[in-house]
């Protein structure tokens, strides 16, 4: 059996409306619902947040393979290729 912590959530009156109705029309309770939409929220957040990094971490292998291919075969090409980069950080991203 599972163990449960009391938790006391405000809600929007339009909400919590909703979710009675939701809760109403599959014959269960008002807390039923906001279970589940906490637990589904948290697993997307790990999921989200295991991405990110999977993101990151294949975008900093690019830039590190990118640079060994540029100062081998175009070394000559790198600074102009760093100051290009900043400068459109600085247009797109203000950094």
């Amino acid at each position: 059996m599972k163990s449960y912590r009391h938790c006391s959530v405000r809600v929007p009156r339009d909400l919590f409306d909703r979710i009675d109705a939701e809760a109403a029309s599959i014959g269960c309770t008002p807390s039923d619902i906001i279970r589940r939409a906490i637990e589904v929220h948290v697993e997307r957040s790990k999921l989200l947040n295991d991405s990110s990094r999977r993101h990151l971490r294949v975008t900093e292998y690019m830039q590190v393979a990118l640079d060994a291919i540029i100062r081998e075969n175009h070394p000559e090409l790198r600074e102009t290729l760093v100051l290009e980069t900043d400068r459109r950080m600085k247009l797109h991203h203000g950094a």
